[in-house]
């Protein structure tokens, strides 16, 4: 599976979201066949609401860790 990391710190929500949901959507069928994998990197703390539950809503796993540097990472990917 291939990771991409897409790097959105410094935006704001609205902005954050739909970055997020133009890569989702410009990926989506390698997304729910399971090739790739998205990892948004962000440090808007709102992002880490907005952005997890429209990628579930759309049917995909999300996983939110923040970051020790006190950014966040996302992650989307196909459910299992």
């Amino acid at each position: 599976m291939e990771t991409v990391e897409i790097d959105i710190r410094g935006q704001l929500c609205p902005a954050t979201l739909l970055v997020a949901l133009k890569e989702i959507n410009a990926r989506a069928s390698l997304l729910r066949r399971g090739a790739v994998k998205l990892c948004f990197l962000i440090d808007n703390r709102d992002a880490t609401g907005t952005i997890p539950e429209s990628a579930s809503n759309m049917g995909y796993a999300v996983n939110v860790a923040k970051q020790q540097e006190g950014w966040y990472r996302i992650e989307v990917a196909a459910r299992l």
